[in-house]
């Protein structure tokens, strides 16, 4: 984890209204409002990573609920959409998910299912996917 922080704060790109990482007040605040416990590296990850910007993938934050990528928001859209309850969205591409199962195991929703694709936490993910976009 420590290593992907490293590489995620080196490919972090300034923007003019940047992204604040939540209190672990603020993650309390999201887990009333999706009904649901964060996954415990997800949680880490929204702590620690939510407010960087780099590649094409925008992944959710728990700070700010005006952002467009704020957490409770994109679940209420990926649930509306057929996402399996019981998955967390991590970050919406093309009206698809990449999600958190509560183990912490990434999925990727697509077109309505679950594809063989997966990632073992936020952090595999973020090395592979995000920091590739």
């Amino acid at each position: 984890m420590e290593e992907t922080l490293k590489q995620l704060r080196a490919a972090h790109q300034p923007v003019p209204v940047p992204l604040e990482l939540p209190t672990h007040e603020d993650l309390v605040d999201v887990e009333e409002e999706v009904l649901l416990p964060i996954p415990r590296e997800m949680r880490r990850f929204l702590l620690l990573a939510s407010d960087v910007v780099t590649g094409s993938l925008e992944p959710v934050t728990a700070a700010d609920p005006h952002a467009h990528n704020y957490l409770p928001e994109v679940a209420a859209v990926a649930w509306a959409m057929g996402l399996p309850r019981y998955l967390l969205p991590l970050c919406e591409i093309n009206g698809n998910y990449y999600c958190v199962e509560p183990e912490g195991e990434v999925l990727f929703w697509r077109d309505g299912d679950l594809t063989d694709e997966s990632w073992d936490d936020v952090w595999q993910w973020t090395r592979e996917v995000w920091l590739e976009s």
